[in-house]
């Protein structure tokens, strides 16, 4: 049976809080692309033009649809047979965000459509402009109607972070791997992961409920 060694937990916690550190940089990072892009694509799907809503809607059907492991080896090991050479933590970021800006934009595209028929009519006979009608009047009230969603994905891109490890990313479970390496010690490494991603989704949960309850209306 294996003892758990305490004076090794202790160890290994600086390099394991430095694995979290980028685990939180690229989850963060990722979830603002995530969060703008998932917009740009909404809107661009209320595009007049058939042919191109249709061609944005199958672009984002193909990401959602494929896995993240094989974009984030396309994005760090492909791109750059074709001169695009990117960092793996910076490769990790726009994967992370653009995966996951296909959900973003779905739940954006719900928002909106949840905006009463008498907001687009008011506007209309106000005739504000489309930047108005849009900034001032649609968006704010589609995104507050949204904030448990989109903070319930901020808390899916921090699991899936993992999978960065597959590009080496310096992130969490990449850390906890090469501290076991070295010592060939794996339960309390591997089990301390569980525990860091425990407590951080935990937190996260809390304030994305805190924030639902002062911004999102029913």
């Amino acid at each position: 049976m294996m003892d758990w060694d305490w004076q090794y937990s202790g160890d290994i916690l600086p390099d394991l809080l430095d694995g979290l550190r980028y685990t939180v940089i690229a989850t963060l990072a990722g979830y603002v692309i995530a969060l703008v892009l998932g917009l740009v694509w909404t809107l661009l799907r209320r595009s007049p033009s058939r042919v191109f809503n249709q061609a944005i809607r199958w672009i984002t059907e193909f990401i959602r649809s494929t896995p993240l492991i094989p974009q984030l080896y396309f994005v760090f090991f492909v791109l750059p047979a074709w001169g695009i050479t990117i960092g793996s933590l910076t490769a990790g970021i726009i994967t992370l965000g653009v995966h996951y800006s296909t959900y973003t934009a779905e739940v954006y595209r719900a928002g909106i459509a949840d905006v009463p028929k008498g907001q687009w009519e008011a506007c209309t006979a106000l005739n504000l402009p489309r930047s108005r009608v849009w900034l001032d009047v649609v968006l704010p009230q589609a995104i507050r109607r949204v904030i448990p969603t989109l903070g319930n994905y901020l808390i899916a891109m921090f699991k899936d972070s993992p999978m960065l490890l597959a590009i080496n990313v310096a992130e969490l479970l990449f850390s906890a791997y090469q501290v076991g390496a070295k010592s060939l010690q794996f339960l309390e490494p591997i089990t301390m992961v569980g525990l860091l991603f425990v407590v951080v989704s935990v937190i996260s949960s809390i304030l994305v409920r805190r924030l639902e309850r002062r911004y999102a209306t029913n």
